[in-house]
């Protein structure tokens, strides 16, 4: 079971926001107590179920003599993580650190990314989805990958 996907989302005035049922499905598959981590990367906020949070905080803070660039991103991933859980209704609570990173004011778009997901804003996501991806294709062309559809 992987995230994958889009829908858009509104935030309440709480700065919640509702998992679609299938994310929710998926969350308690990986991590029966329903908890998550949320953290700031890519200029958006992104959500691991927490054993799949677990494995990578440990493999990003066993890396020796990590260089400046290294230390500035565990400042940005690790310290930007909060960990939570979804509520009865299903919603999470983004923290203003974590809106304010990714520019969500009230229109949000959570977009499965395989073993996670991403939250944007609607506005910001629209360029990144936008531009042409031709060269990305060419670089994939030795893996098996066929993008010719």
């Amino acid at each position: 079971m992987v995230f994958r996907g889009r829908i858009g989302r509104t935030l309440d005035a709480k700065g919640r926001i509702m998992l679609p049922p299938d994310f929710r499905e998926i969350l308690l598959a990986r991590a029966t107590d329903g908890r998550l981590a949320l953290t700031t990367y890519d200029g958006c906020i992104v959500g691991f179920p927490w054993p799949d949070w677990e494995e990578f905080e440990a493999t990003i803070n066993s890396i020796k003599n990590p260089s400046r660039s290294v230390r500035d991103f565990r400042r940005l991933v690790v310290g930007g993580a909060e960990v939570m859980s979804a509520d009865g209704q299903g919603r999470i609570r983004l923290s203003r650190e974590q809106l304010a990173y990714a520019g969500i004011e009230k229109e949000a778009v959570l977009m499965g990314q395989g073993p996670r997901f991403e939250i944007w804003d609607a506005a910001r996501l629209a360029p990144v989805l936008s531009r042409s991806f031709d060269d990305v294709a060419l670089s994939m062309e030795g893996s098996g990958l066929d993008f010719a559809f």
